[in-house]
């Protein structure tokens, strides 16, 4: 998680530079697609969207957020094992508790969602992250912090994700055109994958030597730095998602919409099962990988990390190259290549042995990984561009509720099954029914497409509203009244 305020930090000069509007010297001013007709096309430059304000303050923002989740995703296990003496089941209960929220209130908030403006809403969010966040190194610093505190923090947490995850992807569509959602989702995908990776890195070197509480602070510190990057984007929301028409359905009616709209839907239908079927078996695949390396192979916990940090490093990687084959191939066809041909590549893990060996198994991480971040921006995208504004938070809501719900069955069936069978075979078994899984996308459309929609036929796209830089005054008042404008009760995710 990540948060804090700014104000009065020589610290930050830096990145107050970087959001400034000045325009690099010699360059264009922020391109947006929105020139003069007569003006000659001009090159694209190879920072691409962050040379535009609005993405890169959301960029930033993001990414220094994701930087701070990984440090206190190290942070809160260690504060729980060493400064608590929790149980190994404890810490379970505490992983579980962020996950928990998507199935009890993932489905009224992305009506809600729909409902809201996204912006106040992810600055409401970050208000939340940083007071949640706070608290565990100030109850420390008061000698008052417990275990039940944190499981309370990581489960008021994932409620706060199960809002600003879903909105902040609603969000994304009002800042860029879309032509330009497969470049925005791709540089904030690779970044976030960057981040975890640093931030992981980051946060367990801190820890060996300040101590656990000094990464919370920082996470805390993180999600200032995300507010204020937030606080300063001007471009406005279309109208149809900051001033809704009086509504005349109730909450349980949206929601239902949102889920007829998925099922309905052939190609909404067909990824949304794919992905539950992939968390399912990767949650199970998952809980073995670190049994696997320390019990069956008996590696050194640094060699562990080391192997371990293959799964963003393909996340990278995969992030580079997602459009590139999108382009070339089509959409459709690029997600279904990604899909088939790196899944396979998993099963190098359970052939990993002692010494050289272990080069299978950061393949068997790396590979899949690059697929997985590939489809996920592909596949975001499309939403994104393919579904009415108005109904994004809830086919959002609608997929994580069917996917995430499967994650702690998942989990605890992997588990259980390596402890009955071997570590080894039931990894072979999990990963090679994932490979399996991956022949859902060939029933719908898929297979026969080779660029996925990009407007839904039954919603035609409008003309957007010209957006216009809000006021000073605009967001001050947002600043003070963001309590006030959203009521709320994100791992992948914050």
């Amino acid at each position: 998680m990540t948060t804090e305020i700014a104000a009065e930090r020589p610290d930050l000069a830096p990145l107050n530079e970087v959001l400034s509007e000045t325009p690099p010297p010699n360059e264009p001013s922020e391109p947006n697609g929105q020139g003069d007709p007569g003006d000659p096309p001009q090159k694209k430059s190879r920072w691409g969207l962050l040379r535009q304000g609005d993405f890169r303050r959301l960029w930033i923002g993001e990414t220094t957020s994701t930087f701070g989740n990984a440090m206190s995703g190290i942070a809160v296990p260690v504060i729980a094992l060493t400064t608590l003496g929790a149980s190994a089941s404890s810490v379970g209960l505490i992983n579980a508790a962020s996950w928990l929220p998507w199935l009890l209130v993932g489905l009224p908030a992305g009506a809600w969602i729909d409902r809201l403006p996204r912006r106040r809403t992810l600055l409401a969010c970050d208000i939340a992250f940083f007071v949640l966040v706070a608290s565990v190194p100030l109850a420390a610093w008061l000698g008052v912090l417990t275990l039940t505190q944190l499981i309370v923090v990581c489960l008021l947490g994932g409620v706060v994700s199960v809002f600003f995850s879903p909105a902040y992807g609603a969000y994304l569509p009002s800042l860029l055109d879309k032509d330009d959602l497969p470049e925005g989702n791709a540089k904030l995908q690779g970044s976030s994958q960057a981040a975890v990776v640093a931030g992981s890195s980051a946060g367990g070197g801190l820890i060996q030597i300040f101590g656990p509480i000094l990464g919370m602070i920082l996470d805390a510190a993180t999600f200032v730095v995300s507010f204020i990057c937030l606080l300063g984007i001007k471009k406005r929301e279309p109208r149809e998602t900051t001033k809704p028409e009086p509504r005349t359905t109730t909450l349980r009616q949206e929601i239902a919409q949102g889920i007829r709209f998925v099922v309905r839907d052939p190609y909404l239908r067909v990824l949304t099962g794919g992905a539950a079927v992939d968390n399912l078996l990767l949650a199970g695949g998952h809980a073995l990988l670190v049994v696997f390396l320390v019990r069956t192979l008996d590696l050194h916990p640094t060699v562990v990390g080391v192997l371990m940090a293959f799964d963003c490093l393909g996340g990278v990687l995969g992030a580079t190259v997602a459009n590139k084959l999108a382009k070339k191939i089509g959409t459709a066809r690029a997600l279904l290549t990604w899909s088939l041909v790196t899944t396979p590549f998993g099963l190098l893990i359970p052939l990993a042995t002692g010494g050289t060996g272990v080069a299978l198994f950061a393949a068997g991480l790396l590979i899949p990984s690059i697929g997985i971040v590939a489809n996920n921006i592909i596949g975001g995208s499309f939403r994104q561009a393919y579904c009415p504004p108005d109904m994004l938070g809830r086919v959002a809501t609608s997929g994580s509720f069917v996917s995430f719900s499967l994650i702690p069955l998942g989990a605890l069936g992997g588990g259980f099954l390596g402890q009955a069978i071997g570590v080894r075979e039931a990894l072979f078994i999990v990963l090679g029914l994932g490979c399996v899984g991956k022949l859902i996308l060939l029933i719908g459309p898929l297979k026969s497409t080779r660029d996925l929609p990009t407007e839904h036929p039954d919603y035609p796209s409008t003309p957007a509203d010209d957006a216009k830089p809000e006021a000073e005054s605009d967001a001050v008042t947002n600043a003070a009244t963001i309590d006030a404008a959203v009521t709320t009760t994100d791992g992948a995710d914050r």
